[in-house]
């Protein structure tokens, strides 16, 4: 069977996506992604040929290599590198608890295990998400991560192995269409689906996608990393951004922006709070602490349920109003990316507007620049620009774009 290179996150998902490529017979390698944040906390590292730290871009040579459980050789860097060790504290999109985990995963599984140091590369998805919170817009900066690194640096990796394939452990699946093309599906477990969020991937890179737990429903794949004694059986989903450990998304941009020289420390940021009529209802302390459809959180109270409506970040004022006033019957999207040609783009579809959002009915148009405009049958609660929208043909993803 075929070299892989897996993406290992020391979660669940990814681990039992090892077994399986095992299963299948593939030649298994394992690749753990640190990137983010460093943490302030200082680290000791040791030496040893369990796992390592490679510098990005990371070419390995084959010139030291270790029988693997499917029986092949398996490419070794030649030089010892530093290891990720166990530590408790925060360190990029994953822990140093994360990668531990992998590497013992990848130990039980007899599969090889590196980790790409890819920190300076991530400063981007950083950048990124403080600057459309400060616009006005909501980010999504784990498609970002997905389109910008991930995928383009496990793709680069696999090159430099001579990898066939690249696996990760999303919940989504790949097939062939009727002309034989590659196609990206929705998963099976439609609570746990996460197409949406690999939308933007570039089209050529389908044939050489492998998605083992697509097939599977979320309570079957933890049955399955019990039943081979992956000590990661139980572990919990990340639910949080990786990068903003606490979910306190305004102290986390306002620190991002004094660092970088955008503001100076404690400097105001605040603004109005109104209603549709322009109202003045209260204050607020900066437009990044909201998103379009926020109900929660708002430090106001009103005796009927207010939602934010609008930003306006000329202003930096925040627009409250009913539910009503929140929905939306039309989009534009920007910058899209298709995993289809995109003149045969169909006239109607499902759309997504975020990652938790149901698809819905709507009519899709591309017009000369390559902008989408999408009319949905019913309004739409909550389309934020800043996020992406996701086209759909039945389970089939289309591709999408950057709602504006």
């Amino acid at each position: 069977m075929a070299r892989v290179v897996l993406a290992m996150s020391g979660g669940v998902d990814s681990s039992v996506a090892a077994h399986l490529l095992l299963e299948q017979g593939h030649e298994v390698i394992g690749v753990f992604m640190r990137h983010g944040q460093a943490s302030p906390v200082a680290c000791a590292a040791e030496t040893t040929t369990a796992s390592r730290v490679v510098p990005t871009p990371a070419r390995v040579d084959p010139v030291e290599a270790k029988t693997n459980h499917a029986g092949g050789e398996t490419p070794r860097l030649a030089a010892a590198l530093p290891v990720v060790n166990r530590l408790d504290h925060k360190q990029g999109c994953c822990t140093a608890s994360d990668a531990e985990d992998a590497r013992r995963v990848a130990d039980r599984l007899a599969i090889p295990f590196y980790a790409l140091n890819l920190d300076a590369e991530f400063t981007r998805i950083i950048d990124y998400f403080v600057d459309e919170y400060a616009a006005g817009r909501t980010p999504n900066p784990c498609v970002q991560c997905n389109n910008w690194i991930k995928f383009g640096k496990l793709f680069d990796y696999a090159d430099s192995v001579d990898a066939e394939f690249v696996a990760t452990g999303h919940y989504a699946r790949m097939a062939t269409a009727a002309k034989g093309e590659a196609t990206l599906l929705r998963g099976r477990d439609d609570s746990k689906d996460q197409s949406y969020v690999l939308f933007g991937i570039k089209q050529r890179f389908l044939k050489r996608m492998l998605l083992p737990v697509g097939d599977y429903e979320k309570p079957e794949i933890r049955r399955l990393a019990a039943g081979v004694g992956l000590n990661v059986a139980t572990k919990k989903d990340s639910q949080e951004i990786c990068f903003v450990t606490q979910g306190h998304y305004h102290e986390f941009i306002k620190d991002r922006q004094a660092r970088r020289g955008d503001a100076a420390p404690g400097a105001a940021s605040g603004g109005e709070f109104v209603l549709a009529s322009g109202e003045v209802v209260g204050q607020h302390d900066g437009i990044e602490g909201f998103t379009i459809g926020q109900r929660k959180g708002l430090g106001i109270a009103f005796g009927d349920r207010k939602f934010v409506v609008r930003i306006e970040p000329e202003t930096r004022r925040v627009v409250l109003g009913d539910r009503e006033e929140l929905g939306r019957t039309e989009l534009t999207a920007k910058d899209c990316n298709w995993l289809i040609d995109p003149q045969t783009l169909p006239a109607r579809g499902l759309a997504q507007i975020r990652y938790n959002a149901t698809p819905a009915w709507a009519e899709f148009d591309l017009d000369a620049d390559g902008r989408l405009h999408v009319r949905f049958d019913e309004p739409r609660y909550g389309v934020a620009p800043g996020q992406a929208v996701v086209c759909y043909d039945g389970e089939r993803v289309l591709g999408g774009g950057w709602i504006e």
